[in-house]
């Protein structure tokens, strides 16, 4: 009897040290009631009630917490449903005003959330709302924060997670992006095209002035190579002083060549050639007269073999001449049957010692 006694004494103070005695966390703050009413909050750290007097109300813990509320439909102000998921930030700042003054002050703050965001977001078109979340967060969190500081909650930070638009105004939204992404790849290719025009009409330009004055120096580099040439040829004839025959003889040799032409279908030579060879001698004769050129020295010692070489030259132009009248006389019997026109003369023969004439008396005389 005794033993059992001592037994159930010795249970007694256990189970009174047991609840006499309260180790408290860190971050944790315990509310303690005496018979129901308030009598202290437990710091962490050890601490020492009355037993079956004193009795723990709440467990308050004492760091930030995260909320995530479920998504909310809201309507836009130009009457789109949309959903937002939302993200709560807070803490508890007094552990005795979170106990007594609200029930279920997580309840009552999704609460506050869902309502509040429904004014914010009412009030703003679909548009602003997908671009102004910084101000809707900015928003919640200081009417969050006045309302639950009277029930010592601090709220630290309210989120946006997402906001959702319905599916065809998504489709629209998808539209209307790559719509004005074309249009921008549109501006820049227009832009990138006149960049490339205004460049190459640069090139073109600059290509053409360089070119163009390429050609002036090629012209005038040719006029001035052409003007000392012909300088160059005036200064020898005028240095050498050609003689009236030397003249006739550079005519004579010419005329093959004018004869030679492709162009040339029919040739027509004059039967007075020995007159105007004399004519052209004489004007040539004048001009050197003009000019004071008289004959020097070496250019009369080689008189001779100069009046050598014109005998030849006119004898081979003579024949040249009697058969291109040849040809010319058969033409004209062809075409006519047999009848000469009336109005064309036959041109007389040319003999080469017409073409020389009083050229050699002259050349005697001279040389007596």
């Amino acid at each position: 009897m005794i033993a059992v006694l001592f037994g159930a004494a010795a249970l007694i103070v256990v189970i009174t040290l047991i609840r006499a005695v309260r180790i408290v966390p860190q971050q944790r703050q315990d509310v303690v009631e005496r018979l129901g009413k308030y009598k202290r909050t437990l710091n962490p750290g050890l601490n020492l009630l009355v037993p079956f007097i004193d009795a723990v109300r709440t467990k308050v813990d004492m760091r930030e917490q995260v909320v995530s509320f479920p998504p909310q439909p809201v309507i836009t102000s130009d009457n789109l449903v949309v959903s937002i998921d939302t993200v709560l930030y807070f803490k508890v700042v007094d552990s005795v005003r979170a106990t007594y003054e609200i029930s279920n002050f997580l309840q009552a703050i999704e609460q506050l959330t869902v309502t509040t965001l429904r004014n914010v977001i009412g009030s703003l078109d679909l548009e602003r709302a997908l671009t102004s979340r910084e101000e809707i967060n900015r928003h919640l969190s200081g009417v969050l924060d006045e309302t639950t500081g009277r029930w010592g909650i601090k709220v630290t930070r309210v989120e946006i997670k997402a906001i959702e638009p319905p599916p065809s105004i998504r489709d629209s939204m998808e539209k209307q992006m790559r719509a004005e992404r074309d249009r921008r790849a549109a501006i820049l290719n227009a832009e990138g095209h006149k960049q490339s025009q205004i460049l190459s009409a640069e090139g073109e330009k600059q290509a053409a002035v360089l070119r163009a004055d390429g050609d002036r120096q090629a012209r005038i580099l040719q006029a001035e190579g052409q003007a000392k040439a012909i300088r160059t040829v005036f200064d020898a004839i005028h240095q050498a002083n050609p003689s009236q025959k030397v003249l006739a003889y550079q005519y004579l040799q010419a005329l093959p060549q004018i004869a030679n032409g492709q162009a040339n279908k029919v040739w027509i030579v004059p039967a007075e050639l020995t007159k105007a060879l004399e004519g052209l001698g004489g004007a040539l004769g004048g001009l050197s007269q003009m000019a004071g050129d008289t004959p020097s020295p070496q250019a009369s010692s080689d008189a001779s073999a100069v009046e050598r070489e014109a005998a030849e030259a006119a004898r081979a132009a003579a024949e040249a001449a009697q058969e291109v009248t040849n040809e010319v006389r058969a033409a004209e019997a062809q075409a006519t049957s047999g009848s000469r026109p009336a109005g064309l003369p036959a041109p007389e023969p040319v003999s080469p010692a017409s073409l020389l004439g009083d050229t050699t008396t002259e050349g005697r005389s001279e040389r007596a």
